[in-house]
């Protein structure tokens, strides 16, 4: 009998001490880590300016670090910025598509510009499908388009990009209810798939229902990170708020 191989225990998204001082003397990130594996999906949870943001910019190598390193799959971003992207999807919390596009056409566009030319129409249909884009809006131009709509069409770039880690940066903006709950069934679907998932969101209620781990981020820092079974019968809207107030000497991370 062959033996199976061995499982990879490099994290996929890897924050090492990551931190950003800007120019101005800001401290927007200090010293912040924390593990992403395949098949794993970690929610950053925080107010605006709490460095949400901050951290994914660094793990896209928009901004540099200071000190530290954002890794993804053992690749240090700022030293290897091309390399890096092409292990990575991003979507944004406000979708840049080009409004005189159809969905169709946005996506045929984006899939050419990243070297994906084998798509055919059906798969460009299919993953509309699959992000709960309605058939009869995926040959209209995207300027007539509602932001919710805007985000669907962007997470399903994502998907064409067909990379081992997603960055989200408040996906769930925009979505009404229902599209809110097809949106984490989708999370499912792309972690039994082995992605690897970061994710920065205000949803407190999804994050807890979706997330393997949950952080909350405050003044640039991880001040609370657990895995999400060990929350199974906490009250997270409370625990947040008592992490806000500074009510909880813990420091996790």
């Amino acid at each position: 009998m062959s033996e199976l191989p061995l499982q990879s225990t490099q994290p996929m998204l890897e924050a090492v001490n990551l931190t950003k001082r800007y120019e101005d003397g800001v401290l927007a990130l200090d010293r912040v880590s924390f593990q992403v594996r395949a098949g794993e999906i970690f929610a950053m949870l925080g107010g605006n300016g709490a460095g949400k943001t901050t951290t994914i910019n660094l793990f896209l190598n928009f901004i540099e670090p200071t000190e530290g390193e954002a890794r993804i799959n053992g690749i240090v971003t700022h030293l290897e910025p091309l390399k890096a992207k092409e292990q990575i999807a991003f979507v944004s919390e406000n979708v840049m598509l080009y409004a005189n596009f159809t969905a169709i056409q946005n996506l045929d566009f984006f899939a050419r510009l990243g070297g994906q030319t084998h798509y055919t129409r059906d798969d460009y249909h299919n993953v509309l499908l699959r992000v709960g884009l309605a058939k009869e809006a995926h040959h209209k131009r995207l300027r007539g388009y509602s932001k919710g709509m805007r985000q669907k069409c962007g997470i399903a770039i994502a998907i064409l990009k067909n990379a081992p880690a997603i960055l989200l940066d408040e996906p769930t903006s925009g979505l009404d209810p229902k599209a809110g709950h097809d949106f984490i069934e989708l999370l499912a679907s792309l972690r039994a798939e082995g992605k690897a998932i970061l994710m920065s969101t205000h949803d407190i209620f999804r994050a807890k229902e979706i997330a393997d781990s949950v952080a909350i981020m405050n003044d640039g820092k991880i001040i609370m990170q657990r895995p999400a079974a060990a929350l199974v019968d906490t009250d997270l809207e409370q625990l947040y708020m008592q992490y806000m107030a500074g009510r909880s000497s813990e420091l996790v991370g």
